[in-house]
């Protein structure tokens, strides 16, 4: 798994604009959540599908980036949680257990890839 950090505000435009040209996903993990850790520890294993740019918000250290992307995609803040960002929108998002790599994608190939 080769995450991307994001640690910039500026990155949020960055990831707008390349996923007009292909999807991407923003992880939101809490370091202080066990629960968290678990799931980052999961999609790595389970290994990300070609094509698929994976962004890692480290949201203790980056609250404002993450309050920030509930106001851009209207998603409700949770973590851990995963959003599905296509052509700048939010096509889907998920949190705590229901986030794993193959309902990633799962919605990758349903939102139209």
């Amino acid at each position: 798994m080769n995450w991307i950090t994001l640690d910039s505000e500026s990155q949020l435009e960055e990831i707008r604009t390349v996923s007009a040209q292909e999807p991407v996903v923003i992880f939101k993990h809490s370091t202080r959540c066990a629960i968290s850790a678990m799931v980052k520890s999961r999609l790595e294993r389970e290994g990300a599908p070609q094509g698929l740019n994976f962004y890692y918000l480290d949201l203790i250290r980056h609250r404002t980036i993450s309050n920030r992307i509930a106001d851009e995609y209207a998603v409700e803040h949770e973590s851990p949680q995963v959003l599905l960002i296509r052509n700048g929108a939010c096509v889907y998002d998920e949190s705590h257990s229901g986030i794993s790599m193959e309902e990633l994608k799962e919605q990758l190939l349903a939102s139209g890839s």
